[in-house]
């Protein structure tokens, strides 16, 4: 069997066993002159909560605000959809410190993971009225 399709079926398994079928994807890509992508947010949101599972700026392109402009277009969508609840993982030599100026509350760390190095889980917590 391929990974998708066993994906697919667990989401249809997770859908019915709460009784939620409104999950979607959720992407934001910025795209230089030529129309190459330099940036992308990525994820989805599902039953109130919402996962960034993807957050990549093009090497020659960050220090530009990219990634904070994909992060609060990312917030932004999920909280119109009804969102909560927003979890992203970073690893320490990643973006951590991003999510964290962006409200997001370190809720567990990982170390060894990757050896050397720690995963740190992060939740943004939004309000009913769509604010942080």
């Amino acid at each position: 069997m391929e990974l998708s399709s066993l994906e697919d079926r667990l989401n249809r398994d997770n859908r019915r066993m709460i009784d939620r079928d409104d999950d979607r994807g959720l992407t934001f890509v910025i795209r230089d002159g030529a129309g190459h992508a330099v940036g992308v947010a990525a994820g989805y949101s599902w039953a109130g909560t919402s996962e960034l599972t993807l957050m990549w700026i093009d090497e020659a392109h960050r220090g530009r605000g990219y990634a904070r402009q994909l992060l609060d277009a990312f917030v932004a969508e999920a909280a119109d959809r009804g969102v909560r609840k927003i979890w992203v993982s970073s690893h320490d030599f990643q973006a951590p410190d991003l999510y964290e100026k962006a409200g997001f509350e370190r809720m567990a760390e990982f170390s060894g993971w990757p050896e050397g190095h720690s995963n740190i889980i992060l939740c943004k917590t939004i309000a009913a009225d769509g604010g942080a």
